[in-house]
């Protein structure tokens, strides 16, 4: 197909904020992962597909299947927040005190 550009399960973008390699964020409604250290401006690949180990709260227990949502003052995934819904999908279930949780991203 000539006018593809690649998968987008990695993509570059110009770094919002000092990123460091598997650090999760949002920009706008993109949830990432970035694969490499980056100081705010520089280009960074980002994954925005694939099973990842992230920060989660850590009173929330976790079942296998259940859809996170992203806080992005607390940088962690939880159950139940407003600034970014449904961004991964819990694949190892985990107990209240975990402080991560493995899941998978959503593509959003």
């Amino acid at each position: 197909m000539k006018n593809a550009i690649g998968s987008g399960d990695i993509i570059t973008i110009v770094a919002p904020a000092n990123l460091v390699s598997g650090q999760a964020f949002i920009v706008g409604s993109l949830f990432l992962v970035a694969q490499a250290d980056a100081l705010s401006g520089d280009e960074v690949a980002c994954a925005r597909t694939g099973v990842f180990k992230l920060p989660k709260l850590s009173t929330d227990v976790n079942a296998v299947g259940e859809k996170l949502n992203w806080n992005d003052v607390n940088k962690n995934l939880q159950e139940l927040t407003s600034d970014l819904d449904g961004v991964a999908t819990v694949v190892e279930a985990n107990l209240s005190g975990s402080t991560e949780v493995v899941c998978v991203l959503t593509a959003i």
